[in-house]
């Protein structure tokens, strides 16, 4: 029972999907983000079923891909794509690390935030108008990957908000557990990367690395550690370069 009062809390905050309530003490939480990577798999499958079905239905590529971009959002209830514009604002505020740490709670949005969130939608839209339906598997692993890696950084990387949300799950979540956890769903990711794409995965996994390092620089120097708000800003960053590589691949297969 408590694995799957654990997996209620995961879908519940980071989805809309509906899941039964459960108390949100640390007992119930103490595994919820090993099953954070399963939104991930459920929001891949939607769009692999969405570019099927426009494949069948002969839509075009503008309604293909915007819908495309607009359906993590729609599972998640943009909690993510918050994170991503809270960020924008705070590294183009170009002020101290405990000033962007402020800007990241203002609930107010800026400029910034707009036009990151605007240029992100854009961009992923067209990439995914271009992404054959036999690659879209690979999408899966691209919704799985990003979060399992920001599960593991979250146990792993420095926190610069002690007392915020991200600590709070941080604090209730086995570390050994959770680094488990993450190999596993990787492990899986690669595994079904290679079987759709092929040598694709090798690219897809170095994307994934490259892009976890540059997490933890940029975090580290800009704002002394990660936060909710950097968690989203890497998970938005992570799948779009994911589905760069596979488009760009794909297109070279």
């Amino acid at each position: 029972m408590r694995v799957i009062r654990s997996l209620c809390i995961a879908f519940s905050t980071y989805s809309r999907i509906p899941v039964p309530q459960v108390a949100w003490t640390d007992e119930n939480r103490k595994y919820s983000m090993c099953f954070f990577p399963l939104i991930g798999a459920v929001i891949g499958l939607l769009l692999w079923g969405w570019l099927a079905l426009c494949d069948a239905l002969g839509f075009g590529a503008l309604l293909r891909g915007a819908v495309g971009a607009l359906l993590p959002i729609l599972v998640t209830g943009g909690i993510h794509m918050d994170g991503f514009m809270d960020t924008s604002d705070a590294l183009a505020s170009w002020q101290s690390p405990e000033k962007r740490l402020e800007i990241l709670k203002d609930s107010h949005v800026g400029a910034f935030a707009v036009l990151g969130c605007a240029g992100y939608l854009l961009l992923d839209a067209a990439l995914l108008s271009e992404l054959p339906t036999t690659l879209a598997p690979m999408m899966i692993g691209c919704f799985m990957l990003s979060r399992a890696c920001s599960v593991w950084a979250m146990s792993a990387f420095r926190n610069a908000r002690p007392k915020g949300m991200l600590d709070a799950f941080a604090q209730a979540a086995q570390r050994r557990m959770l680094t488990i956890s993450c190999a596993v769903h990787a492990v899986l990711c690669a595994v079904l990367w290679a079987i759709v794409g092929g040598w694709l995965a090798i690219p897809c996994l170095l994307a994934a690395i490259l892009c976890v390092w540059y997490y933890r620089h940029m975090s580290y120097k800009q704002f002394g550690g990660i936060t909710g708000d950097l968690a989203g800003w890497f998970l938005q960053i992570t799948e779009l370069t994911l589905t760069a590589v596979i488009v760009i691949g794909g297109k070279l297969l």
